[in-house]
């Protein structure tokens, strides 16, 4: 795509002192201890004149921090002249590690150092840096302005999320953001914005993290710098997906991709080309989705070799790596089937192209868990929970493929454990919905029911609610959709063999999907659960209760509608699949019946 030329941004102020005069009036901050041990802060507003720290002097040694090397800094980030950016404080390491908090400026240097850390600086950690302020000589921290408390709470905020500890990251950054006025910085206030709706991003908070990226946007835009609005704005593309909006999505991703492509800010181009590869890998495109991919792991290792989110897209191809073994092995089913069904065209054996398909998803297969091992390093390197137990589920979900419950378990189960340390909800439900496959799949195969033959079975149902509830935690639709779906192809299976519930759970799970349009996985799995409702030949409750006379509190257009759901899907089965003869059997338009048969499920949407 091509690139939009950035046009030169003019020159930044430079930042306000925080020291003031004799006669000045300032307000400072008294520091106090909440009932939870979190910092509180009180502004003093009694009109009296206090000097907070005055014009303070760096102590004996110790170099001074040039306003014109923070403009700097500031400078870069807006422009995402990344390279420049970590040359630029390359040459000041003496100054960054030898930093003083009695230093005039040094909190302002803390947050330039928390904003560039998070972009890929790797000088001295930052929560080393941090621990400087932390033991201030006693009421020295008290005395900090506002604007300098403020840098240190946006740095304390930056590590929390990088530690994962988003509940903690927020409250610094809901600091940050109620004393907006007092610190009138809009560049500040941008970053603030942007970093707390990463934090709902990862708590599944989808809504509330579009409205505090859009705010972060807007900020970065007012203040000339384009570039920095489009690096918040592939977070916006990524919610919007969430949401079920991609067209949307792949507009806002485009139009930041072009504003970046001329800078070295590689890390988040790979953020896009990753984002390109998960929207290819839900539509079934697993082949363009490798490349998508491939693509993202090229940019990241223009930065960093080891980078995290490298890391990430290495678990994401393994997982698209899964989706082409899924289809292969679907043929090889389909091939032998056909070889049963007609044993006069051969002998029972596997053809040549039959042979090359296996071994096509051997190596599939071995690719994948290969990638796997590879992220898995780097997170060993860097630990990352949500990252690390990622790669435990996808690996999980190569080892049910191949037969291995064992080892399917083993890693599901390490996925839950490492996801509950922090809370993740999103990861502790993907976990237990694979369990609940897991025990599925024993069930099916008969295996290890010994004196209890309904023990796997109950666990299965077990991790399915558990994974509702999980996923309850979140504004992840799709999420609960496939708990709600999981749920009920246990409810059909060989030991409950309910299909009153499974029918209830298939509706939830349609529900739940809203607008948002189901991975390739999940769409076949909403069309087994179908096909086995359909097949118990029971009588739809809703159609027993409308008998009766029951509507709730539904309208007749409501009504009208389910019905329509509920005949046209039953007669798309009896006409063997066919949308046209659906149309003329029914008299109205096969536009109408490819809409509805998307909306419940049965056929992807756009599919002819």
């Amino acid at each position: 795509m091509a690139a939009v030329k950035q046009r030169q941004n003019p020159s930044l102020p430079q930042p306000a002192k925080h020291g003031v005069g004799a006669g000045t009036m300032h307000r400072s901050l008294r520091l106090a201890q909440d009932g939870r041990g979190d910092t509180a802060c009180e502004i003093t507003r009694n009109g009296l004149e206090r000097q907070c720290m005055g014009a303070r002097k760096s102590t004996p040694g110790s170099l001074e921090i040039d306003p014109a090397f923070l403009a700097q800094l500031r400078e870069h980030v807006g422009a995402r002249a990344i390279e420049r950016g970590i040359r630029c404080l390359r040459s000041h390491q003496n100054l960054i590690s030898h930093l003083d908090p009695s230093q005039e400026n040094a909190a302002r240097l803390l947050a330039q150092l928390a904003i560039w850390t998070d972009i890929g600086f790797s000088g001295p950690p930052l929560r080393d840096i941090l621990q400087r302020f932390e033991h201030l000589q006693p009421g020295l921290r008290s005395k900090l302005s506002i604007a300098d408390y403020i840098c240190l709470r946006m740095a304390e905020g930056m590590a929390a999320m990088a530690e994962e500890a988003m509940e903690t990251a927020i409250a610094h950054f809901d600091f940050v953001l109620s004393l907006q006025e007092e610190l009138d910085d809009r560049f500040l206030l941008a970053i603030a914005y942007y970093w707390k709706g990463r934090c709902l991003r990862r708590r599944g908070e989808y809504d509330e993290a579009l409205i505090y990226t859009g705010k972060g946007k807007e900020l970065a835009l007012a203040l000339n710098h384009p570039r920095m609005a489009a690096v918040m704005q592939v977070l916006e593309s990524w919610l919007l997906f969430q949401q079920g909006k991609w067209k949307e999505a792949v507009r806002l991703s485009q139009s930041a991709e072009n504003t970046l492509g001329e800078t070295d800010d590689y890390v988040t181009l790979g953020n896009i080309q990753s984002f390109y590869g998960r929207m290819a890998r839900r539509e079934g495109r697993f082949d363009k989705a490798v490349e998508f991919f491939e693509s993202a792991i090229s940019h990241y290792g223009k930065r960093d070799p080891r980078h995290l989110n490298l890391a990430r897209s290495l678990a994401n191809m393994a997982l698209a790596k899964r989706g082409i073994a899924l289809q292969l092995q679907k043929r090889i089913d389909r091939d032998a089937e056909r070889r049963r069904k007609t044993p006069a065209s051969g002998d029972g054996k596997a053809s040549g192209s039959s042979y090359d398909y296996r071994s096509r998803l051997a190596q599939l297969r071995r690719e994948a868990l290969e990638h796997l091992d590879d992220a898995r390093a780097i997170y060993q390197q860097r630990p990352n929970h949500h990252g690390a137990g990622t790669v435990y589920l996808n690996a999980a979900y190569i080892h049910l493929d191949g037969g291995d419950f064992q080892r399917a378990e083993e890693e599901a189960g390490s996925a839950f454990e490492v996801a509950e340390q922090k809370q993740d909800y999103i990861l502790m439900g993907r976990a237990r919905i694979l369990q609940c496959m897991i025990e599925n799949a024993k069930v099916e195969e008969e295996i290890g029911g010994g004196a209890d033959p309904g023990s796997h079975a109950r666990r299965a149902f077990e991790f399915s609610q558990e994974a509702i509830d999980l996923a309850k935690h979140t504004q992840h639709h799709l999420l609960l959709a496939h708990a709600h779906l999981w749920q009920g192809l246990t409810q059909c299976n060989s030991f409950f063999d309910n299909p009153e519930a499974a029918r209830v759970s298939y509706d939830l799970a349609r529900t739940s999907c809203g607008v948002n349009q189901p991975d390739n996985n999940m769409w076949q799995d909403l069309q087994t659960l179908g096909a086995r409702i359909l097949r118990k030949g029971s009588v739809h409750p809703a159609l027993k209760a409308w008998s009766q006379g029951a509507v709730g509190d539904k309208t007749f257009r409501q009504i009208s509608e389910e019905f329509a759901e509920i005949v046209i899907a039953r007669v798309w089965e009896r006409e063997g699949r066919k949308v046209s003869r659906v149309a003329a059997r029914l008299s109205i338009s096969p536009k109408k019946v490819r809409r509805v048969l998307a909306r419940v499920g049965r056929r992807k949407p756009g599919a002819r």
